[in-house]
């Protein structure tokens, strides 16, 4: 009955976004790009082998529809023409791009753009064109051969017609590289390849020249064949990083595409061009869907889950505890993992190793990049990686005494002096090892972030909203450092509640919840009663609700991350009151909740309560 329910109420919708003219309109500085791959006749209507493939009747009603919404499709040209200021877009402007070099390019796309006069940007892999009769590339739902690919005749055809532009998706980059020890494959275009027989990673340097070499080889492959350098190019799997738009940029193709977001952000910089990716064979009527429905209205529901739990010296039991934690993850259903990165055994809240390979701490074991690729594959889940912002604990005991926050208790978690230059650059590093060597999408700030009053004495200390404020400022250098090698990295950061409760606390704490508001894509409010020792923990939430909904009217930022143990005496907080915190929650509007611990050997909580309380889905059940 509820799938039935969802399919009515879903069918309701388009049906209303078709009648009102569904799509949005983009902003004067926003540019819609579509991203297609094959066009067939013959695709299912749902469930087909191939996910990324269009049946031929759907695409052509896209191109109907889209003009009949008053879109105006534009090419790279006009693209480039208006970022630098020679000529404006049309209003609700649209670039449609084709990935992959697929025959039906030629067959199917190319004679629906001359139809309704559609320019586009097509970007194909060289090292495909053309294909050697007998080779085989493994490729989609089942190896293609020559006759799956476009010939470079086809493409100078449409070249010269002058609505298709050809743009690289490499010469040999769209596969996966082996990423780490334990065999994972990563895209190749950020992967640091992990070589068994050395036992060890691929250098900066070997790195950047691998890059260098085969974009240049597929620059020089469209300039031989096409009379014409490229000035795009697409990232295989929407994965790319500074580095490469910097190789890139030196090859001429200073624009660049991925597929993160729907609209993209038009400037002087059009490097990471988001793109909306057409999946599953969707009709007009799932196209309007997707173009009217309010992204900043999808809640977050997220586990934070302890790294130090699937760590275990046995190999074969570690590999246990991962296949575990992925499928209770998959069961659940959660749309986000703020998964650990750094090794705390001990318990105190800082970080005694890392769980990346690192220039800085010891690494307790190359394990964060294969279990955050596992949930983002295995478990569909958006991962963040959870990292201290202060408190690291540095092997050398000197330099771990000369750099720490000085004048702190014994009970405070150990932390560092980031108002030192030298500790500043080595956290930042440390950031940096992480993106460089890891798969993930945001980062979330640990609780390690706050000064007392009587900190830093020397740092604003009489101005505790010049201390949040620093402490801001040092998270965002943090991001930045991350965002060299992981680009467009989301940000939350936790927050103690009493901050929210108690104004003053500013002080004691240097945190404070507009603040962290307007600074990060969230904040993870640690709504935590247990631990603040409240004697009625329900009206004590009630009262937090209150007060975040003060500083946010509509719960837009703040996610409310929830305990389920209690600390004090280790025994888990009941099923059902889980249940009632979440259910009163959102009944009192709140979007975004989160839990910590999740205990998923022990399945604490239970898989029915961590579904019904924190799943994604909207009608939650196990998946088959």
């Amino acid at each position: 009955m509820f799938r039935r329910m969802k399919t009515l109420l879903r069918a309701f919708a388009l049906l209303c976004a078709l009648q009102t003219g569904a799509a949005i309109a983009a902003e004067p500085d926003e540019l819609l790009v579509i991203s297609y791959h094959d066009v067939r006749d013959d695709v299912a209507l749902k469930g087909d082998a191939d996910e990324y493939a269009i049946s031929t009747q759907n695409f052509a009603a896209h191109l109907d529809w889209l003009s009949a919404q008053g879109y105006h499709p534009i090419s790279l040209s006009q693209l480039i023409d208006a970022s630098e200021g020679r000529a404006a877009l049309p209003e609700k402007p649209v670039l449609l791009t084709f990935d992959d070099g697929l025959r039906s390019l030629y067959t199917k796309v190319f004679p629906l753009l001359r139809a309704y006069r559609f320019p586009a940007l097509a970007a194909v892999i060289t090292g495909w064109v053309d294909l050697p009769q007998g080779r085989n590339v493994d490729f989609g739902p089942r190896p293609y051969t020559h006759d799956d690919f476009v010939t470079w005749a086809q493409l100078r055809e449409m070249q010269d017609s002058g609505l298709v532009e050809i743009a690289s998706h490499t010469h040999d980059l769209h596969h996966g590289a082996q990423s780490n020890p334990q065999g994972n494959q990563t895209p190749a275009v950020i992967t640091r390849i992990y070589d068994p027989a050395r036992g060890a990673y691929e250098s900066e340097a070997a790195y950047r020249e691998r890059l260098s070499a085969d974009l240049a080889r597929s620059s020089a492959s469209l300039a031989h064949h096409l009379g014409r350098e490229p000035r795009a190019i697409v990232w295989p799997y929407a994965a790319y990083n500074r580095a490469a738009n910097d190789i890139a940029d030196g090859l001429g193709m200073r624009v660049t595409f991925d597929l993160e977001g729907r609209n993209a952000k038009l400037g002087r910089d059009l490097h990471g061009l988001a793109r909306l990716l057409m999946l599953g064979n969707p009709t007009v009527a799932e196209l309007a869907y997707d173009l009217r429905r309010n992204i900043e209205l999808e809640s977050v529901r997220a586990l934070q889950i302890d790294l130090d739990a699937v760590y275990d010296p046995d190999p074969a039991q570690q590999a246990r505890n991962l296949d575990l934690l992925i499928e209770r993850v998959k069961q659940i259903g959660p749309s986000h993992v703020f998964l650990q990165a750094f090794a705390d055994p001990d318990g105190n809240g800082s970080a005694d190793a890392l769980y990346f390979p690192n220039r800085f701490l010891p690494m307790r074991a190359d394990l964060f990049n294969r279990v955050a690729w596992q949930l983002h594959t295995r478990a569909e889940a958006v991962v963040y990686a959870w990292l201290p912002v202060l408190g690291y604990e540095l092997p050398d005991a000197a330099q771990r005494s000369a750099l720490a926050i000085g004048g702190a208790q014994d009970h405070e978690i150990f932390r560092l002096d980031f108002t030192r230059p030298q500790a500043r650059e080595l956290i930042a590093g440390i950031y940096e090892d992480l993106a460089v060597n890891s798969y993930f999408e945001g980062l979330l700030f640990h609780d390690d972030a706050f000064l007392r009053d009587g900190e830093l004495r020397g740092l604003h200390a009489d101005a505790p909203a010049a201390r949040t404020r620093a402490l801001i400022d040092f998270t965002l250098e943090l991001k930045a450092a991350a965002e060299k090698w992981r680009p467009k990295l989301k940000t939350v950061r936790n927050l103690y509640a009493n901050t929210v409760l108690d104004p003053a606390s500013e002080a004691w704490f240097a945190q404070r919840l507009d603040a962290f508001n307007r600074a990060y894509d969230h904040t993870a409010l640690m709504a935590m009663p247990w631990m603040e020792n409240s004697r009625r923990p329900r009206q004590w939430m009630r009262g937090l609700v209150e007060e975040v909904r003060r500083h946010d009217p509509g719960f837009v930022k703040t996610i409310f991350e929830l305990q389920t143990v209690d600390w004090r005496n280790g025994k888990p907080i009941a099923g059902d009151v889980l249940k009632r915190q979440s259910r009163e929650l959102q009944a009192a509007g709140v979007r975004h909740i989160a839990w910590y611990p999740y205990d998923f050997i022990a399945d604490s909580p239970s898989m029915e309560v961590a579904r019904e309380a924190v799943s994604a889905r909207n009608f939650p059940y196990i998946a088959k």
